[in-house]
């Protein structure tokens, strides 16, 4: 399971326009690497319906406040930002950190060096769009704890019961 994630993040990674910054590049790709390792993962344990109805929730809780915050201050992106509004929260940051939370809690419950770095890698995808110019750290802080409680949640379907599991034990 590490080669595969070790494999998918670093496809991700180079996948992203040579003429772009690298560093926005990189969270761009984690965006997408880290649900699509945590799916692998839900795949391979049994859980992808679980993880899919959690992704999507997660996705809707997401895109809704977009558009609800929309023409807000807290809605408003940095006066870098390519785009104008919906800033609120950030994307790219929810869905790299509900990969991470899947990971570190199911995938790799004792594994603290894979949990860091799934962990590590959403963090730096939140900065990256604070880098990038496209989201404040409250629109960054906001998408991150949407996608980790989504991520770290276990509805239950298809299993016995519901959960709630950081991963990372010490």
């Amino acid at each position: 399971m590490k080669t595969a994630f070790t494999g998918m993040v670093m496809a991700a990674t180079l996948a992203g326009s040579a003429a772009a910054d690298p560093f926005e590049n990189f969270g761009t790709a984690m965006k997408y690497a880290l649900p699509l390792a945590g799916a692998v993962c839900a795949a391979d344990q049994g859980r992808l319906e679980d993880y899919a109805v959690r992704g999507l929730i997660q996705v809707v809780v997401v895109r809704g406040l977009k558009s609800w915050f929309d023409g807000t201050p807290i809605g408003t992106r940095p006066v870098r930002a390519t785009e104008v509004g919906r800033g609120f929260p950030s994307g790219h940051t929810a869905a790299a950190a509900f990969g991470a939370a899947d990971l570190a809690g199911k995938c790799f419950p004792d594994d603290v060096a894979a949990g860091a770095a799934a962990y590590g890698a959403a963090g730096l995808t939140g900065v990256s769009r604070i880098h990038a110019g496209q989201h404040t750290a409250q629109q960054v802080w906001a998408g991150g704890l949407i996608g980790f409680s989504f991520g770290a949640a276990d509805f239950g379907i298809g299993t016995e019961g519901a959960s709630f599991s950081v991963g990372m034990r010490f």
